[in-house]
């Protein structure tokens, strides 16, 4: 889904990425994923994985496919047979396993889908098409938001920055077709064709809705102008990465005041938040952009955006030629790919989002081995104490704030496989109308969901990743850390290896997501969750010259002809390899301490460290998805999160023999020594 559930976590990936899960030897490195007439010190990325970029080239489905991504299709897989199984069999009304099994079915049904055309948003639409003034666009938006959609802006409920045991609403700059407000400012070549490709593609998509040509490109017209204000007032993302400046809560007096057409005791109370008192505005300057476009745009254009907003986040359940004119634009021109998933994986990838932890349960039931939970909470153990260490041996931190660093690691709420509550869904129906129609609700329950923990305290147990999920996640406001059970498993984690593959696949995700506790946003949370300044002045500043050298040594790498990767803005996720990289590889060390790993397949354990970590990274990438996640995703590209991030660990030199000939060579005065 477009739609987008606005939440304070930091993944470890954005991409689904990771190795051939085929035959590996017990050392857990598949030699058949080296390349190598590659030399570890001029391209270690190539060395390390160009086996397996040459055995898993990319298909017309993918824009990107790596590591990650085939482990997520082997889950696919598995959840396409639990699924598919419900789905051909009759089942009680209103039981889960008929609310999967049915919506998979209304999912799979092309034959309805393709007679419905866009009948299913029929009804929406002309009900926008009914606005007269500026009080029913505030109305009509606080009805959207019940069906998930967030044009101009974004409304979620989650913890409050400064109070983090309750519940707050939040608000943001949203609203774009495009997503990143580069699109719509940039004048480089690539982006202005992109733009031009949008405008065709909303005016495609009208039509497709019913509009004749004409009346589609003025539809087309009125959206673009209010996209590009909003683009225009826009933060940029590096702006974003400050919790304090995009942390500003208002009384519901102080909105009256400030933003006084919105009427937010209406707006309120339409959006089902009648008992709210006060929300954090993340932008206020967007809010006063957003108060004037709706207050000077002429309403048609105004019912042309909102429109929009129904069509696009619409397009993926309705009739194939919505989806295939979709896929065009956001799948060939954004993405690079050339070929639609077929419609059982979308499918799949439907159930999934709507009744994620109802088959998540089924998941772990079947798949989820209960001796790796326990294993990896010794691993967890491990890292926290590696951790510790590396804070108390650290040179330019004082003993204040090394005291307040080991109370946040100490409280650390640590969550491995799944949930011990699961969501309950008795009261969403699923039922054989339109596709759209379950979307619909199935958003709204998500929708009333959140909605009913406005001013109430914050449930730590509740998890923000479904347990099929391959990635893993810290909250600040919680001050947790979380595997999904789908991570734990091979290239990442196998229960069968050594401690040098474990410790630097799956190890260095553990580190990755304890280090965002401790990066450049992460840091100004306190152990209990609190936008808090612990630090003092002067470690703050050596914090900040630190990182400088991350952000200073990622500007300058060129990851397209013309395009260098973004430093600052992919700040945060470079330090939390950095710090994963430097705790797992002591915890390694000191799990192996008095018992020293043999030479395999010619490789030493030191080695295996980090070829497992780079092999999590393997991938083929397409050059229109290296232009879009450069704008749009914190992460680094996994070539880079390879051969940007070795080049910075002492331990990784000694490993391959990296002289100071090598072309990845670094001085070491020049290296990043964080945590």
């Amino acid at each position: 889904m477009k739609v987008t559930k606005y939440l304070p976590i930091l993944a470890i990936c954005m991409m689904t990425t990771g190795c051939n899960s085929g035959k590996q030897s017990h050392s857990g490195v598949n030699v058949a994923n080296l390349d190598t007439t590659a030399i570890a010190g001029t391209d270690f990325y190539q060395y390390a994985c160009g086996g397996w970029m040459k055995n898993n080239p990319l298909t017309d489905e993918y824009s990107r496919f790596g590591s990650f991504d085939q482990l997520a299709e082997s889950n696919r897989i598995q959840l396409q047979g639990l699924i598919e199984e419900l789905a051909t069999t009759q089942h009680e009304e209103g039981s889960i396993a008929q609310k999967v099994g049915g919506l998979y079915n209304i999912a799979m049904d092309s034959v309805k889908l393709n007679n419905e055309g866009f009948a299913p948003i029929m009804t929406d639409l002309k009900q926008i098409a009914s606005i007269q003034n500026a009080q029913d666009v505030y109305m009509t938006l606080a009805e959207m938001r019940k069906s998930g959609l967030q044009p101009f802006f974004y409304m979620y409920v989650g913890a409050d920055d400064m109070n983090s045991a309750m519940n707050i609403v939040h608000a943001g700059q949203s609203g774009l077709g495009m997503g990143e407000r580069d699109y719509y400012i940039e004048e480089g070549d690539d982006i202005k064709a992109i733009r031009e490709a949008y405008k065709k593609h909303i005016v495609k998509m009208f039509e497709l809705a019913g509009y004749d040509e004409a009346a589609a490109t003025k539809a087309m017209e009125g959206v673009m102008k209010i996209e590009n204000r909003l683009a225009k007032i826009s933060r940029s993302n590096i702006e974003l990465r400050d919790p304090i400046a995009n942390y500003n809560k208002f009384t519901l007096e102080q909105l009256n005041e400030k933003y006084p057409a919105m009427g937010w005791e209406a707006f309120l109370n339409a959006s089902n938040m009648a008992e709210v008192k006060e929300i954090d505005l993340g932008q206020p300057e967007f809010f006063t952009e957003v108060e004037t476009i709706i207050k000077d745009t002429p309403i048609a254009d105004q019912i042309a955006y909102l429109q929009w907003n129904l069509i696009n986040n619409a397009s993926s359940y309705l009739s194939d030629d919505f989806v295939n004119q979709d896929f065009d634009f956001y799948g060939k021109t954004m993405s690079g790919k050339k070929e639609l998933q077929p419609r059982w994986k979308r499918a799949v990838s439907s159930v999934n989002g709507m009744l994620g932890e109802a088959v998540g349960q089924m998941y772990v039931e079947k798949f989820f081995p209960p001796q790796a939970k326990a294993q990896m909470l010794d691993l967890v153990g491990n890292l926290q104490k590696s951790l510790g260490e590396r804070i108390t041996n650290l040179s330019w931190m004082s003993d204040e704030t090394k005291e307040k660093a080991h109370e946040k690691l100490a409280t650390f709420h640590v969550k491995i496989g799944y949930p011990d509550k699961w969501k309950d869904y008795s009261n969403l129906a699923v039922i054989n109308d339109s596709y759209w129609d379950n979307v619909k609700r199935a958003l709204k329950w998500n929708y009333n969901e959140m909605t009913n923990k406005i001013g109430k305290p914050v449930d730590k147990d509740e998890w923000l990743m479904n347990p099929q999920t391959v990635n893993a996640y810290y909250n600040p406001t919680t001050n947790e850390i979380c595997f999904p059970a789908a991570i734990l498993q091979y290239p990442f984690f196998d229960m069968n290896a050594d401690e040098a593959f474990n410790y630097g696949a799956i190890g260095v995700v553990i580190g990755h997501e304890m280090t965002h506790g401790f990066d450049d946003m992460g840091r100004q949370y306190d152990k209990d969750g609190n936008l808090n300044d612990w630090w003092t002045e002067q470690d703050a500043k050596n914090f900040d010259e630190r990182s400088k050298v991350l952000v200073d040594y990622f500007d300058n790498i060129e990851v397209a002809p013309g395009l260098n990767a973004n430093g600052r803005f992919t700040l945060g996720e470079n330090i939390a390899d950095h710090g994963g990289l430097q705790i797992s590889y002591q915890a390694y060390k000191n799990a192996t301490a008095n018992k020293p790993l043999e030479v395999v397949d010619g490789l030493t354990p030191d080695q295996r460290f980090f070829l497992s970590y780079a092999n999590v990274w393997a991938g083929n990438i397409r050059p229109e998805e290296v232009l879009r996640l450069t704008k749009v995703d914190e992460h680094s590209l996994g070539r880079w999160r390879v051969n940007g991030a070795l080049p910075h660990i002492n331990a990784w030199y000694e490993a391959f023999d990296i002289d100071s000939n090598a072309p990845l060579y670094l001085k070491e005065e020049n290296r990043a020594s964080i945590w």
